[in-house]
């Protein structure tokens, strides 16, 4: 039995760790691993489809050849190999990088809590959109801004809705969107929406970070440029090998003007001195074959977008009709709008009685909205694990919304 004990130091904490909770994804995690249970909560990616043997080769060759290095301290911007990779990364992308802008981070969720230390101060606001990474706003929220949420649509964030707010004198210290098949929404905005985004913030001198894990996760339809290809001076890029390579290497990173970089790199030191200088290289290394990555990665797009099938396929067949969900061309993530009458987080609870958890839509929101609405990951479910799950969650609400029709007489 677990034994109760009083925190002796309650009185003594700073006043910003009143905020630190676990998110809801996080509190998921126990439960959702249970093997009974369907997970359609964790964005986990699926690492069975990084072939291990090659890995355990690349591993190997960087301790026989490097082994001093890999086992040493390092810099804090980072090896400069990787860089030169990370660069190339995003070149894919049309993102033209000097490897001296990139700082490499402890995943892209360490460049967050970097960029929330450089720029946040208690009170300060800062603009997200409405729904928004929670990661994000944890990272955030450390540092005790206020948010100005954006509501977004098919075609991403409403930039009218910031320009508005601009408009009452808000000033946001910056805007910070997930572009390319959002977290949670799924949706990508569109070209029109990325130039108004660029040209009202750079007329505003509000700087943009922009979020960009899932980039290359593109299942169909045409690539759109990234928006710090349309205003590279105004734009800070943020990006993560998670989700084309590996997120136990935890290599992210952020793309930056020089002056960023440098207090990107001082933040950075001052938190844990320097990466892995192991984890950089063997990412260096495995990068540096191309055959060997884009087959992966070709490999994870095929598997993704079947899994995005089966769920939006498993969602129109039993799923009630007045729902409403999103229709991802990439990335991990569904995004269900239930009857307004439904509360998603009082249903949880009775889903994982049926053996299926996902994200209730608040955890996604700074100020508590969201109560009809969730999110599904389809990135780490067999296509009939989805299945099963989605239709376990849709019995549960035809069963609620037919209590509800009752009850309205």
């Amino acid at each position: 039995m677990a034994e109760f004990s009083i925190d002796r130091f309650v009185d003594t904490y700073a006043r910003r760790a009143a905020g630190m909770t676990a998110s809801e994804v996080r509190a998921l995690f126990a439960v959702a691993a249970r093997p009974e249970v369907v997970s359609l909560a964790g964005g986990m990616p699926y690492v069975q489809a990084i072939p291990s043997s090659e890995v355990i080769t690349v591993a190997g060759e960087v301790l026989a050849e490097l082994g001093d290095v890999a086992l040493q301290y390092g810099g804090g911007q980072g090896i400069p190999g990787l860089r030169e990779r990370l660069a190339m990364l995003m070149a894919e992308e049309g993102v033209i990088a000097d490897p001296e802008d990139v700082v490499v981070t402890t995943g892209a969720q360490q460049a967050l809590d970097l960029i929330g230390k450089i720029f946040i101060d208690p009170g300060d606001l800062i603009a997200v959109e409405a729904p928004a990474y929670v990661g994000a706003l944890t990272a955030f929220g450390t540092y005790e801004p206020r948010y100005l949420p954006i509501e977004l649509d098919d075609d991403g964030m409403l930039v009218e809705q910031l320009e508005q707010a601009l408009l009452r004198g808000e000033r946001p210290k910056f805007v910070y969107t997930v572009p390319d098949f959002g977290n949670p929404s799924g949706v990508t905005m569109s070209y029109q929406r990325r130039e108004q985004l660029t040209a009202l913030c750079r007329e505003a001198s509000i700087p943009i970070i922009e979020d960009n894990p899932y980039g290359l996760l593109r299942f169909e339809g045409d690539a759109v440029p990234c928006l710090r290809t349309l205003d590279p001076e105004n734009v800070i890029y943020l990006g993560t090998v998670s989700k084309t390579f590996s997120p136990g290497v935890r290599v992210g990173w952020a793309l930056a003007e020089p002056s960023v970089v440098q207090r990107l790199i001082l933040a950075k030191e001052a938190a844990d001195l320097c990466g892995s200088n192991l984890n950089m290289l063997l990412t260096e290394r495995w990068f540096s074959d191309e055959n060997r990555w884009r087959t992966t990665l070709a490999g994870l797009v095929d598997i993704y977008r079947s899994r995005r099938d089966a769920m939006v396929e498993a969602l129109e067949k039993h799923f009630p009709e007045e729902s409403t969900w999103t229709h991802p061309h990439g990335g991990f993530y569904v995004w269900v709008t239930l009857p307004e009458w439904l509360d998603a987080k009082a249903l949880l609870a009775a889903a994982v009685e049926r053996h299926v958890a996902y994200v209730p839509g608040t955890a996604f929101y700074p100020d508590g909205r969201g109560t009809n609405k969730l999110r599904l990951a389809f990135c780490y479910p067999t296509e009939d694990r989805i299945r099963e799950g989605v239709a376990r969650l849709g019995a549960l609400l035809h069963e609620e919304a037919q209590l509800y029709r009752s009850m309205q007489g």
